[in-house]
C-alpha cells in the first residue's frame, strides 16, 4: 500500500506514534554532527539530506551497553540482566545502506548458530520507517555493494521526500500496524509518478562502476603481498572508519566494580586497535599497521563473504568521508582489483 503524509502533519504523525513506541531518529548536535538517539520531542527530528555521521546500528548494538549489574545482598551476590525491552520502538530515518547494514548485523546477533538477546530483543521490538535517499553523495558507492539509494529491504515502511510531502510505502505487517495512523492519506496518481521520477534520477546519479568481481580469490592470493605496507603507511591508527561503518561489529567486554557494586558493559571496539589482538602474554600477531589494516579490508571482502556469503560493505561513503588522512576504500578496492596482473609471483 502507498500512502502520503504532508510535511506539516509530519510532527503531530510523529506524536501520534510515540503515545505507544520509544521513537530513535536522527538529531542534529553541536558543530554539524547527526546521530541516532532516542527522541523526546519530534522537534528534536532531523532528517537531513544525507546519513547521519554515526550509523543506525547503535540502535540495536549501543556503542556502550550494559549487559548486567551486580552487587552484595547481605552473604549473596544479586544479578539484574539488562536484556528486556520494555516497549516497542521505532527506529525513523535509516537510509538504504544503513538498512542493509542492519541485515548483515542480523546474521552475526541473530544467526542460526547463537542469538545475542541484547540485540535480538531491540531487533524484534523495533518497526524500521527507512528513508529513500534522493540525493546520494559523490563518496556513496551503494550500487556497486549490491545496493542502491531505494533499495529497501529492511524496512517495513519507506518513506519518499516529494517535497511538501512523504510517499509512504507499507511493506510488512509491522508497517501495517501503523497505516491507520489518521495523518496517512491514499497516495495520488502524481505522488505516484513523482515518486517514480525522484528514483529513476536517484538511481542514475549512484551509479559507479566499481567492481568486486573476484576480490575474495585475489585476497586469498595475496596475504603477504606488499601491497599491505602501502596500504597500512596511510593509515594513522584512529579508527574512525570502523566506529563509524555500519557493519563492523567489533567489541570488548569489562566489568566495572566500586565498592562491591558493579556491572558489565559491552563496548564497540576496532580490529584497528594496537591493542585489539594482543595476548595475554604480550604477542601481538597483529603489531603493526599493516596487519591491522589488511584485517580490516579481508574481514569485509573475504572472511564475511566466506562465513555468510555476502560482502560486509554498503557502500556508505562514510570511511570516505571522515577519514582524516583522506585514505579511500574504493581506490584500494580498485588496487587490489589490479592484483591479477601479479598473482603468478604471489606467494
Amino acid at each position: 500500500m502507498k500512502l502520503r503524509l504532508d510535511k506539516k502533519d509530519f510532527h503531530s504523525f510523529l506524536r501520534g506514534l510515540m503515545v505507544h513506541y520509544e521513537l530513535f531518529a536522527p538529531v542534529q548536535l553541536g558543530e554539524g554532527v547527526s546521530v541516532y538517539k532516542k527522541i523526546g520531542d519530534p522537534s528534536e527530528v532531523a532528517l537531513l539530506p544525507s546519513n547521519p555521521q554515526k550509523p543506525a546500528k547503535e540502535v540495536f548494538f549501543p556503542q556502550s551497553e550494559t549487559m548486567f549489574r551486580y552487587g552484595k545482598v547481605g552473604v549473596q551476590t544479586e544479578v539484574t540482566s539488562t536484556e528486556k525491552v520494555e516497549r516497542k520502538r521505532i527506529l525513523l530515518g535509516p537510509r538504504p545502506c544503513d538498512l542493509k547494514a542492519v541485515s548483515l548485523l542480523d546474521s552475526v546477533f541473530a544467526g542460526k548458530d547463537y542469538r545475542d538477546v541484547y540485540y535480538v530483543n531491540k531487533r524484534n521490538a523495533t518497526t524500521v520507517i527507512g528513508m529513500a535517499c534522493d540525493q546520494p553523495l559523490s563518496t556513496c558507492f551503494c550500487s556497486s555493494m549490491d545496493g542502491g539509494p531505494f533499495f529497501r529491504e529492511g524496512s517495513d515502511l519507506f518513506l519518499i521526500d516529494l517535497g511538501e510531502a512523504y510517499l509512504v510505502e507499507v511493506l510488512t505487517e509491522k508497517g501495517k500496524a501503523i497505516e491507520t495512523n489518521e495523518f496517512l492519506k491514499e497516495a495520488d496518481t502524481n505522488d505516484l509518478e513523482l515518486a517514480r521520477e525522484i528514483e529513476q534520477k536517484a538511481t542514475k546519479k549512484a551509479e559507479t562502476s566499481l567492481s568486486l568481481e573476484g576480490i575474495e580469490g585475489r585476497l586469498d592470493r595475496m596475504v603477504e603481498s606488499p601491497f599491505w605496507d602501502q596500504v597500512g603507511e596511510k593509515c594513522i591508527g584512529c579508527r574512525i572508519c570502523t566506529y563509524l561503518c555500519p557493519t563492523c561489529h567489533c567489541f570488548d567486554i569489562v566489568d566495572e566494580d566500586l565498592n562491591g557494586k558493579g556491572e558489565r558493559v559491552r563496548h564497540w571496539d576496532s580490529c584497528l586497535s594496537s591493542l585489539y589482538s594482543q595476548e595475554t602474554s604480550g604477542h601481538n600477531p597483529r603489531p603493526t599497521n599493516r596487519e591491522r589494516t589488511r584485517q580490516r579490508l579481508m574481514h569485509k571482502f573475504n572472511y564475511f563473504p566466506k562465513n555468510v556469503g555476502r560482502i560486509a560493505c554498503v557502500g556508505c561513503g562514510r570511511c570516505v568521508l571522515y577519514c582524516p588522512a583522506d585514505s579511500d576504500i574504493r581506490e584500494t578496492i580498485k588496487e587490489i582489483q589490479k592484483f591479477k596482473c601479479q598473482s603468478s609471483n604471489a606467494k
